[in-house]
């Protein structure tokens, strides 16, 4: 069953191209080393909650919209064998400077359990 890389971050509201144009070489290097699939999804519709919320998990501030986004991986051992090639110094250099700040990034890694797609 898949594998699945989840991300939510904040970026800068008037930097959407530049972090399009870092996840578009990430995901070339993410294809290169098994994965299957990508989103990246601009927050348009990102309540602040009263307890918790995408928002508060990333310390939004002024200016910065959330993006939510997830990279699918054929099963976890290739997921794990990417992850140690990406964190290897050499591989993060290759992306280039993140157009995020990664420190408020939350992430994690996720066993499918259910899938269904709609057809039509």
């Amino acid at each position: 069953m898949a594998y699945v890389d989840g991300f939510v971050t904040p970026v800068a509201a008037g930097g959407q191209a530049a972090y399009l144009d870092f996840t578009r070489r990430a995901w070339d290097l993410f294809r290169e080393l098994g994965a299957i699939a990508t989103w990246e999804n601009w927050g348009d519709e990102v309540p602040e909650g009263q307890v918790t919320s995408f928002p508060r998990a990333v310390d939004l501030r002024p200016g910065e919209v959330v993006v939510f986004s997830w990279i699918v991986w054929p099963d976890k051992p290739t997921h794990e064998r990417a992850m140690k090639v990406m964190m290897s110094d050499e591989t993060m250099k290759r992306l280039g400077p993140m157009p995020f700040d990664g420190r408020r990034m939350i992430y994690g890694g996720f066993t499918t359990i259910f899938k269904d797609e709609a057809t039509t």
